[in-house]
C-alpha cells in the first residue's frame, strides 16, 4: 500500500517522485523479495475448531492479555496527557490493535471458505466473536490514525506506523501460528534483513519526498548541502547582519528579530 500510493500519486495526483523516492521504492521491492524467499511456511489451519484451539493456547492468551493491558494504558492514561505531543502514542495504539484485526481477518477467511464448502460456520460462536473483534479493532485504528494525521506530518506518520504495525503483526504470527519453529538460522537472518531493507526504503520514500533531487541536479544538491543552512523558526526569524570589513574577532554582532 505504501509503494502503490507513492507510485499512483505521482501519476494521478501530479506529485513528483524524486530520486530518493525511486530508490526507496526499489529498496522496498528488494526487501520484500528477500522476505518472500526466506519466509516461513504458514501452518495450515483449515477449520474454525483448529483456529479456536490456536487462540486458546496459553502463550497466545498471555500475549493477548499483555497487548490489551498496553492498549488500555495508552488509551486511558498516556493518550490524554502526551498524545498531542508524542507521535508514538497514537501510532502504538493503532499497531497494538492491529494484532487483533489481523488475527480476526485470518479467522474470518477460514470461516468464509468453510461457508462456501457447506460447513455450519454461522452457528459457530467464534465467527461472531471474530466479527465483533474486527469491527472494534478497525474502528479504533481508524480513529487514532486520523488523530495522528491531524496533528503530525503525514511523511512521518506512515513510515512509523508501517514499522510498528508490521513488527506487531510478525510477532503475533510467530506466537499464534508458530511459523518460525521450523526456520533455519539463514532464513531467520534473511527475513530480518529483508524487513530492515523495507524499513530503509520506506524511510527514504517519505522522509525526503519534498526535496527536489534528480540525476540531473544531483551535483548541485550535493554542493549546496555542504553549505551551512540557515535555521529559521516558523514565527520568529533571527537574522545575523555582519560587516565583512571588520576582522572576525573584532566585528560586532547585530541581530534583528522579526515577529
Amino acid at each position: 500500500s505504501v509503494l502503490c500510493s507513492a507510485i499512483l500519486s505521482s501519476y494521478l495526483l501530479g506529485e513528483r517522485l524524486n530520486l530518493l523516492g525511486k530508490l526507496g521504492c526499489m529498496l522496498s521491492l528488494v526487501g520484500s523479495t528477500v522476505m518472500v524467499i526466506h519466509a516461513p511456511e504458514d501452518e495450515e489451519v483449515t477449520t474454525l475448531d483448529e483456529m479456536s484451539s490456536k487462540l486458546k493456547e496459553p502463550g497466545f492468551l498471555t500475549y493477548a492479555a499483555i497487548l490489551l493491558a498496553v492498549c488500555f494504558l495508552l488509551i486511558f492514561y498516556l493518550a490524554p496527557r502526551y498524545g498531542q505531543s508524542n507521535i508514538l502514542i497514537y501510532l502504538t495504539i493503532c499497531s497494538v490493535i492491529g494484532a487483533f484485526s489481523v488475527s480476526s481477518v485470518k479467522g474470518l477467511g477460514i470461516a468464509i471458505k468453510g461457508f462456501f464448502a457447506g460447513r455450519p460456520v454461522l452457528q459457530h460462536p467464534l465467527t461472531w466473536i471474530l466479527v465483533i473483534t474486527l469491527v472494534a479493532s478497525i474502528t479504533t485504528q481508524i480513529n487514532y490514525l486520523n488523530k495522528s494525521l491531524d496533528i503530525f506530518n503525514t511523511s512521518l506518520v506512515f513510515p512509523i506506523y508501517y514499522v510498528l504495525f508490521t513488527t506487531i503483526v510478525i510477532t503475533t504470527s510467530i506466537i499464534l501460528f508458530k511459523e518460525w519453529v521450523t526456520m533455519t538460522v539463514v532464513d531467520i537472518i534473511g527475513t530480518v534483513c529483508g524487513f530492515l531493507t523495507i524499513i530503509l526504503g520506506v524511510f527514504l520514500l517519505h522522509a525526503f519526498k519534498d526535496m527536489d533531487v534528480s540525476l540531473g541536479n544531483l551535483p548541485q544538491v550535493l554542493q549546496s548541502g555542504q553549505q551551512a543552512p540557515v535555521t529559521r523558526d516558523d514565527k520568529n526569524v533571527l537574522i545575523e547582519v555582519d560587516n565583512s570589513s571588520i576582522a572576525p574577532e573584532d566585528k560586532p554582532k547585530v541581530f534583528m528579530i522579526y515577529t
